[in-house]
């Protein structure tokens, strides 16, 4: 079994408390808190069985790594998930719709994707291993559970695994505020993954070029662009009015 993980926040450590209360090995509350959600969220963990250890802010700050634990933090194990993206992808039910992130290297902007990619049904997430943040407790936190729902997978190679998604005939849309199409413009209904740049840099150019097609977001105002986590939201749930339609 692996090592334990630490997990922080009253939506981070409550979703696993609702999805997989056995995996949590102990969670730690601060003991002068004792608001209506407090008290509620160890309600939930006794009748699930949790081990319960009072704690001091400190103490939480410490194992959390961050002074935002909001009085809560878990120690758990790993959930296990599909051993590859082409095992997930054999599971699928459906149309796959996929988040591609690449260079996104801050935490927040990833567990803000995370989040959103979630809400959205999104299957998978997936980022190159060498321009992108991994799961970590501020990512956990940040995404409100969603890093313990939607798998995560960062490949070696990001413009093979773009490659082999297409010769499943998944198309591969990417980002790009010069793009001369727009993301309401094109078909979403079909297997897609939308690749989405970094704010600033945008796609690297070997990413650009693997993609099918590019579309953009169309700016009404003085910005130029939108935070990644925002710009994951436009396009997916452009995918589920399109499906839901």
């Amino acid at each position: 079994m692996s090592s334990p993980k630490v997990l922080f926040g009253f939506h981070a450590v409550g979703v696993r408390l609702k999805t997989a209360p056995q995996s949590i090995v102990e969670i730690y509350f601060e003991s002068t808190r004792r608001d209506a959600r407090m008290r509620q969220f160890i309600e939930r963990a006794q009748e699930a069985g949790v081990r319960l250890i009072e704690a001091d802010s400190m103490r939480l700050a410490k194992l959390a790594g961050s002074h935002g634990h909001q009085g809560v933090a878990a120690r758990v194990e790993t959930l296990p998930q599909a051993h590859s993206l082409d095992d997930l992808l054999d599971q699928v039910q459906g149309p796959p719709l996929l988040l591609v992130l690449d260079g996104v290297t801050d935490p927040h902007n990833l567990g803000a994707c995370l989040r959103v990619a979630d809400g959205a049904g999104a299957h998978a997430v997936i980022a190159p291993k060498d321009h992108a943040a991994g799961i970590n407790a501020t990512v956990a936190k940040v995404a409100s559970g969603a890093a313990e729902t939607v798998p995560y997978f960062m490949v070696t190679n990001l413009a093979r695994t773009l490659g082999e998604l297409k010769e499943r005939a998944i198309w591969v849309i990417g980002t790009s505020g010069d793009a001369s199409k727009n993301i309401f413009q094109v078909d979403l209904k079909a297997p897609v993954a939308l690749v989405l740049g970094a704010e600033g840099p945008g796609m690297r150019h070997l990413t650009r070029k693997t993609c099918d097609e590019l579309v953009s977001i169309p700016m009404q105002g003085a910005v130029e662009s939108l935070n990644v986590s925002v710009a994951s939201g436009v396009c997916l749930f452009e995918a589920v009015r399109q499906r839901l339609a």
